[in-house]
This record gives C-alpha cells, structure tokens and sequence, in this order.
C-alpha cells in the first residue's frame, strides 16, 4: 500500500505539488499549476488569494485518486514577504502585494526614519525595512485604503494563508517571519518598536497570529477542503515555511558547512548558522531557519528573470539557449549584463533597470549576449558568497537548486564564479521537497528535533551532474567580476 507525504510550493509563477513515497524513497508524482502575476506601474507585483487555491485543486487534479489518498501529511512553502490581509471572517481583504512589488519604497523610509535610520533597524531586529518586505505593504495599505485597513483582522504570509486555507489555524512560523522586516530575529519576536513605526496608533501586535517555532502539526486538514482536493481528512499539516527555508531543508542545508544557491525566479544564497548572523551594511538578510537556527541570505530579484528575457529575445526552445551559451566563450566577449530588471534588492536599487553594456562591433552575437545573461546572475550571486563569507561563514560547496540547475553550462559557470565545487541533488524540487521531509518529520517523531538525520537518509547527490571548479576559469572570473562590481557601481549612481 502507498503511503506519501504531500509538499506543497506556492511560487510566484506557479504552485507545485509533490507526493513523496518515504518507504520506497521516491517520488509518486510531481505536478504543477501556473499563476499570473499583475504588474502594474512603479513596481506593483500582485497575485489573488483565491488563485493560489484554485491552483492548488488544478495541480492536485493531475495526480491520480490513488496517490491523493495515500497521503499521511502535508507541509507548505511559500513566496516570502507577500502580504495577505484578512478580517475577522477569514475574508481577504486586498490583493496580495508579493515579494517582488516595489512600490512601497516611500514607506520603507518613512518606517525606517521613525527608527532612526536603517542602521537603527538593523540594532533593533536585524533587518533593514527593505522594498519587498511586509512592513512597508502593511504601512501602505493602512496608508492606501484606511477603510479596510481598520477591518484588517490578521496579516498572514502566504504560505500561513495556505495553511489558514487547508487547517483554518492562523499561525506564522519562524523563518518566513523573519522576512517581514517586524521580527527581532536575534530574540525570535515582534519587534514593537518596528510595529510602532508602521502604526503609532494601533497596536499591530494584536493583528499577529502566534509565532511557531518547532515543527509540530499546527492543525489537521479540514474535511470540506479535503473535500474539495480529493485528499483524506483530518491528516496533520506542518508549520511549514517560507520556501527558502524548505528549500534549505529540501537540499540538506540544515548543519553548518554548506551553501545553498537558488536559480529561481529570484536568486538566493544562503547557510545555515546555529547563531544569529548579523550583517550591519544591510547586504544579508538576518533569517531565522525553519529548524531552530538562523539562515542568513543574500536574495537578488533577477535570476532567470534575466535568462528568461534573453531566451524570449531570440524566440529560442531551452535546448537552443543551452547550446547557444555553451558556443560563446566565458566572459562573453566583455559584454556585461546588470539583471536588475524588476528594479533589485541587492544592491538596494528598486527603480533601477536592467543594463547590457562592453557591447561593440566584434562581440555583438547572440550567444554572447545570451551567456552574459547567465554570467550576470551568477556574479550578482557570487557577492552574497563574498558577503556571507565576510561574516565568518565558511562553506565546503554549493548545494544548487532552481531551475538553472538543468542548464549543465551554468551549474558549471556557478563552480568556476564562485571557486566552490557544486553538488546537485537527485531530487530536483527544492523547496517542495523540503516541506515534504518537513510533514515526514511529524510521522517519524523527528519534528522537534534536528532534522539531519532524515534529511541524509533521503537525500542523495547526482553524480553526473555535479561539477568541480576549473583553476584557468576561476581566475579568469576573477578578474571578470571584480569589473561586474565596478560597472555596477557606476551605474547605481543613475537609480539610486
């Protein structure tokens, strides 16, 4: 008889489903389901609620009846920083600002001004109120929309809205918490002095569900919405987490010694530390872990946001893209992408625009300009290696996950970039695969406990596809990078 465990991965462009079989240690079924994204003007980035749902039943109809009820218990990740207002009814009440809408800028420097300033904020919480965080959409739509803002009952995250959904328990789990720019995450708790800055005159405090940090079931699904999803009542639901945390679980990010880098949508970087890691200019992120630690990171807004405008530049199927920036030569014949395309976070420049320059008459090809896509977020990536070294974090390799990790050329400019041998997993779904170990954890008595253990015992490398840093390459990025940095700040002056 088949008995899985459910993750499930609210992304920014879609939601992912995976049925894990713990006993034989494979996948049962992997399915997804699209999401829009509205982009509006000077920054806007907003989903609906109610999509995230409907992509839920859509991805689960693809799996078959058999493998929906084996299932013995769920966990979810999700986008970071989205903001997801809701009443006392459970109704939300605005679309959902997501992690990447850089709008609210303004109220980043109204919130951090009536701190003191960004460094005040960093003394007090760890964190900077960076464009992007919760903080600054909580202060805009008390600004935006006072009306609703005074029905604002709960602000949940929106993996907590996933789990609202599924178990009709409003909760916040550590890790995506520490994203909001609101938690102290050296003392794991709401920094009021941060909540005052939004709001001197409500007390944000009683609109906060409760803080979790051990991963127990925080309720069981409901029978209606098993229901609805053709999944058996009453099994228990994880805390869950933002999905970088997963991810970190999902790629056995959970000891010190390892880096794990994303080629998502976004790009992250990120370690485990088993203390709080604090980095004072702003350039990391002090995060909590969702297994007891803290997970400092480094996230750029721009990953295959970059790769993908190239690819759809030239109308080229993936393979086509891969041969192309496999043809050009490394360094791209000096042609240097910026990939802020979105406006970016690291740097912090939310109105700065992508920029293609060392372009001339001997080195304007295609494959140059594609392969500069993928040098460009990977040198972005390579700053936050720097960073995260700077502040005494020492790693053996890179763990890669996203979907950059099928393009065997690029998993092999990340080795030479970054002088770190990379490892790729056999299993390939990252932060969905981390929730899935997560619910296990509820099943095998590990949940409050460390989970190194039950991630080694299923985790396993691909051999074939992990790769060494080549010595002529790494020093020629070297070199390479150290003029990425220097045409980067160059053009900040324009944006800043």
């Amino acid at each position: 008889m088949l008995h899985t465990v459910l993750g499930i991965d609210l992304g920014t462009q879609h939601l992912k489903v995976v049925f894990y079989d713990f006993e034989s240690r494979r996948l049962a079924a992997v399915e997804s389901a699209p999401l829009d994204v509205y982009r509006g003007h000077a920054g806007v980035a907003e989903q609906e609620a109610h999509w995230w749902v409907n992509a839920l039943r859509d991805a689960l109809a693809k799996v078959g009846q058999d493998v929906r009820a084996s299932v013995r218990a769920i966990g979810v990740s999700g986008q970071q920083h989205g903001f997801v207002p809701i009443d006392r009814s459970g109704e939300v009440l605005a679309p959902v600002k997501l992690w990447c809408d850089t709008s609210t800028e303004p109220e980043c420097e109204q919130v951090m001004n009536a701190c003191g300033g960004a460094a005040a904020c960093v003394a007090e919480a760890g964190n900077a109120v960076l464009p992007g965080y919760t903080a600054s959409k909580v202060s805009w739509f008390r600004r935006a929309h006072p009306s609703l803002y005074r029905r604002m009952d709960c602000v949940l995250l929106p993996h907590d809205y996933l789990n609202f959904f599924l178990t009709g328990e409003r909760c916040m789990e550590m890790g995506d918490a520490s994203g909001t720019g609101f938690l102290d995450v050296r003392n794991r708790r709401w920094s009021d002095r941060i909540l005052r800055a939004i709001d001197p005159e409500r007390d944000l405090r009683e609109c906060l569900p409760p803080l979790r940090t051990a991963n127990e079931a925080i309720g069981t699904l409901l029978q209606t919405v098993a229901t609805l999803l053709g999944l058996p009542a009453g099994v228990p639901v994880a805390i869950g987490g933002g999905d970088n945390m997963m991810a970190a679980i999902g790629t056995g990010n959970v000891v010190p010694g390892k880096l794990t880098m994303s080629l998502g949508t976004s790009g992250t970087v990120y370690a485990y530390s088993p203390v709080p890691v604090v980095d004072e200019s702003g350039s990391i992120a002090a995060f909590c872990s969702s297994t007891g630690g803290w997970l400092p990171l480094l996230c750029t807004m721009n990953c295959t946001v970059s790769t993908e405008l190239a690819r759809g530049l030239f109308g080229l199927t993936i393979n086509e893209f891969e041969g192309q920036i496999a043809a050009a030569a490394r360094g791209s014949g000096g042609i240097l992408t910026l990939p802020f395309f979105n406006g970016e976070r690291t740097p912090n420049l939310p109105n700065a625009k992508g920029c293609i320059v060392g372009v001339d008459s001997r080195n304007a090809s295609r494959e140059n300009l594609l392969r500069s896509a993928v040098e460009g977020a990977t040198f972005a990536l390579r700053s936050g290696v720097d960073a995260l070294s700077r502040l005494g974090i020492q790693s053996r390799e890179i763990v890669l996950t996203g979907g950059g990790v099928k393009s065997a050329t690029w998993r092999q400019v990340v080795a030479d970039v970054c002088g770190l041998p990379v490892t790729v997993l056999e299993q390939e779904e990252g932060a969905a695969y981390g929730a899935a170990l997560q619910a296990l954890a509820l099943l095998d008595g590990s949940g409050t406990g460390p989970l190194e253990a039950l991630v080694a015992r299923h985790l396993g490398r691909d051999e074939a596809r992990c790769c060494e840093p080549v010595l002529p390459a790494v020093e020629f990025y070297a070199n390479a990078y150290q003029d990425y940095r220097k045409t980067v700040e160059a053009i900040a002056v324009l944006y800043a």
